[in-house]
């Protein structure tokens, strides 16, 4: 008889050992030394600037593939160190653009799922900071259905021919190879007839076009295929497969402190300059919002960190990453929204405030939160699955 525990039994209480916080005291000396505060516009977590030139600076230190494998560049190290990194540098508005995707998903998923020619050839690069990475899943119409994926790859002499569309493509216009999604069979079960071809971004029939915020920026692209060849070798893991890797990928996206940091340099800087600008004590609303946002930082904090500590372990943590995805982003819509209700301004992208600047790019962006990596309601149907016997 299989047993099903609690959920909440599965987040153990942890905490970082000595090693770790000594790893973590190299990071923001590192950052204070490199990153001077004032020297940068900090980016809202995840979506820091793409800086090619820091992306190398942190793989010097070995910061980059860090839980990759010794033989093709990486570390060797584990997830709560990868952690570590992950959340100074998050923490501190770090651009991390450039790097982001190719060392949190894309290299484990090779890593994972690839053969020895592909670890060989796009590992060490990824380790050293030298290529870049998107995700090619979403599609329009598709909603949050993956599995209606439309893209399609026709086998051809010594290769496929791949037809169809991508959207929410974060950094495409920019890097350089993604890992797509798409239909080689003809199988009636949505399910399956899956693969994953890695495909070229600035390769023939591939066209990118960016997808404006109101502000005319524009990270998210559309990427639109028209008989891209994708040779056999780069097909990645098995054809057929493509569901069940894809869903493995996701696993990387969910439980880390990317899902709950994204707002945390907007109320660090709404207190600095507030700080700086007054000498009073913080009112009571003041002091509440700061309450309630750092008792459930901390907490997300730890079941984050208790998901690292089940990686490392060697055991299955798809379910706990997604409650600490939906848990995590919703918090970060929860603190922005509360931030706003407690100021009375209506904040400039050329203020000379930079909270003014950052409440601006918080606004635009924080919509895609409970969007980008799984929607809210599909994280609970699979907390909800985890849970049923």
């Amino acid at each position: 008889m299989t047993v099903h525990l609690p959920l909440w039994s599965r987040f153990e209480p942890v905490d970082l050992n000595e090693h770790e916080l000594a790893l973590q005291r190299q990071v923001r000396e590192f950052l204070e030394r490199e990153l001077p505060r004032g020297s940068f516009t900090p980016g809202l977590g995840m979506n820091g600037a793409a800086d090619p030139g820091f992306s190398t600076r942190l793989a010097e230190r070995g910061w980059l593939g860090m839980a990759l494998p010794r033989r093709y560049g990486g570390g060797d190290r584990s997830v709560v160190e990868r952690f570590v990194v992950v959340e100074e540098l998050l923490r501190w508005g770090a651009p991390v653009g450039h790097h982001w995707i190719a060392d949190r998903q894309s290299g484990p998923v090779i890593n994972r799922f690839g053969t020895e020619e592909q670890k060989v050839r796009f590992l060490p690069a990824i380790c050293r900071g030298e290529i870049a990475f998107s995700i090619g899943m979403s599609e329009p119409d598709s909603g949050s259905d993956l599995a209606s994926v439309r893209t399609r790859a026709r086998r051809v002499d010594g290769g496929w021919l791949v037809n169809g569309t991508k959207v929410w493509t974060t950094g495409a216009h920019r890097n350089d190879w993604f890992i797509v999604l798409c239909r080689t069979g003809e199988d009636q079960e949505r399910h399956r007839g899956l693969s994953q071809l890695i495909v070229d971004l600035r390769g023939d029939g591939v066209r990118v076009r960016g997808i404006p915020f109101l502000d005319g920026s524009a990270d998210f692209n559309e990427v639109v295929l028209t008989d891209v060849f994708v040779p056999d070798d780069l097909v990645l893991g098995e054809v057929g497969d493509g569901w069940a890797q894809s869903t493995s990928e996701l696993a990387y996206e969910r439980g880390g402190p990317e899902r709950w940091l994204s707002t945390y340099i907007v109320v660090e800087q709404f207190l600095r300059e507030r700080q700086a600008r007054e000498s009073v004590a913080l009112s009571e609303a003041e002091a509440q919002l700061l309450g309630e946002a750092v008792a459930r930082w901390w907490s997300l904090r730890h079941l984050s960190l208790a998901v690292a500590r089940r990686l490392d372990a060697g055991q299955d943590a798809a379910v706990e990453a997604a409650l600490v995805k939906e848990m995590g982003t919703r918090f970060e819509q929860d603190v922005l929204a509360a931030l706003e209700r407690l100021i009375d301004l209506e904040p400039s992208p050329q203020s000379a405030s930079l909270f003014e600047r950052l409440l601006v790019t918080s606004v635009l962006t924080a919509p895609s939160y409970t969007l980008r990596g799984g929607t809210t309601e599909i994280l609970r149907s699979v907390v909800t699955k985890g849970l049923t016997p």
